[in-house]
């Protein structure tokens, strides 16, 4: 089993980027335009996923991981 070094190499990090890109994409039209907090806030929970796995992934322990 080989070591991961970068956490972008993680699935489930570039699983979120995808998620993240998506969310900024169906957000830009329609009814969400509207509701300017409500879509900053779904922007940010997004983001804060693919930022807690790189933060994860930098710790020195693998349990805290």
């Amino acid at each position: 089993m080989n070591a991961i070094s970068r956490f972008e190499d993680l699935i489930a990090w570039q699983k979120a980027r995808v998620l993240t890109a998506e969310i900024y994409r169906i957000t830009q039209v329609g009814k969400f335009t509207s509701d300017r907090p409500f879509v900053s806030q779904l922007r940010r929970a997004t983001v804060s996923i693919m930022s807690n796995i790189a933060e994860g992934h930098e710790c020195a322990n693998p349990r805290e991981f």
